[in-house]
């Protein structure tokens, strides 16, 4: 299988307005970074893990022409927003996109995407089949999930082990029963906001600290602020089985 960074940032930091800053002028195309996301494809099955704001132009730079299904972390707008697009998938596969949520993320899906849900449908509106997540794995095709469960502050989100590789993103803390679950990974992606302490998310430190103990082979960080600073310093700064990753990165799994 390969997995795809679709993206590696977040929209935590962002400001409103042009910034200024060494990461955000840099034309280093790795400290470009969209919404975090990754594109999982095996033999014959494709999917994608969140749909943040830039879903389409991600979907559209790796000439993806077939998904399978989409899966959800958690239903923060950062990782949600991009459902709509789906709608050109429905139309090219001629059929409803899989959609896995657990309850939180499916209730926030019926309220910002209301009409979706209606009863009374408008023409070309996307096309969903909600499969609940609960705490069993699940298998899409032929690619087999197990839900991690990890807090973003006081918020339950899902991280995601296929075989050897473990995804999590805007984690804070985790219980010792769920770092369990991720020990024996090859391969961590884990996010890594910036070096400033954060309510919700592990800073860099915490981040160095959390990989070394679930001793993977490879870490990489993702949900990076531009706050973290540019690529190629932050990749000076970490021990040698731990990368930043970068949108459009390509890891065999």
């Amino acid at each position: 299988m390969i997995v795809t960074f679709l993206g590696t940032g977040t929209s935590q930091g962002v400001p409103l307005i042009a910034c200024n800053c060494e990461v955000c002028t840099s034309v280093d195309t790795k400290d470009k970074r969209l919404r975090s996301s990754i594109l999982i494809e095996s033999t014959t099955t494709t999917l994608v893990i969140d749909t943040g704001p830039d879903f389409r132009y991600q979907m559209l730079r790796e000439n993806v022409q077939k998904l399978d299904a989409v899966v959800y972390t958690h239903e923060h707008k950062d990782h949600i927003a991009g459902l709509d697009d789906i709608r050109a998938f429905n139309y090219k596969q001629q059929q409803a996109m899989n959609v896995y949520a657990d309850a939180n993320v499916q209730l926030a899906l019926r309220r910002e995407f209301a009409y979706i849900f209606s009863d009374k449908k408008y023409p070309g509106v996307p096309l969903i089949n909600v499969h609940p997540i609960i705490n069993n794995a699940f298998t899409i095709g032929d690619i087999t999930l197990k839900p991690v469960h990890v807090m973003h502050y006081k918020l339950p989100i899902l991280g995601f082990r296929i075989n050897d590789f473990t995804y999590i993103t805007d984690a804070k803390t985790v219980s010792n029963t769920e770092r369990e679950k991720i020990k024996g990974s090859k391969i961590l992606v884990i996010n890594a906001l910036q070096k400033e302490s954060h309510i919700s998310h592990f800073t860099f430190t915490e981040a160095i600290q959390f990989a070394q103990e679930i001793g993977a082979e490879t870490t990489y960080f993702t949900h990076i602020s531009h706050r973290l600073g540019k690529h190629f310093v932050i990749e000076n700064e970490l021990p040698p089985n731990i990368r930043l990753a970068y949108d459009g990165l390509k890891v065999e799994i």
